[in-house]
């Protein structure tokens, strides 16, 4: 017998990852390939505005001038991060949020 990878989606998001995250419903069948599509895609969008939004919170709080190397590899560990902490903590905390 098949036995479906069933995961929950919490009722319950914070309101950017309720945007993205609203096509899903209430459970994402991982065996569906559309569902497991829109899955990434609303991780992806996610992911993306807590990029954009980190790199804002930089220039304006943090950024210096720096040489053009040190600033692709600032911005590469940012990149790098965002993904790590958007996996981990998107969904459950108001991360995209705290940069506004």
């Amino acid at each position: 017998m098949k036995t479906d990878m069933v995961i929950e989606v919490p009722n319950n998001l914070w309101p950017i990852a309720d945007f993205f995250m609203r096509d899903l419903g209430t459970e994402v069948n991982m065996a569906n390939d559309e569902e497991m599509g829109l899955l990434i895609r609303g991780f992806f969008f996610l992911y993306l505005t807590v990029v954009v939004f980190a790199i804002i919170a930089y220039k304006f709080g943090f950024a210096k001038k720096l040489s053009p190397l040190k600033s692709l590899i600032i911005y590469i560990l940012l990149f790098i991060g965002m993904f790590f902490l958007t996996l981990i903590f998107g969904l459950n905390l108001p991360l995209a949020e705290s940069y506004l």
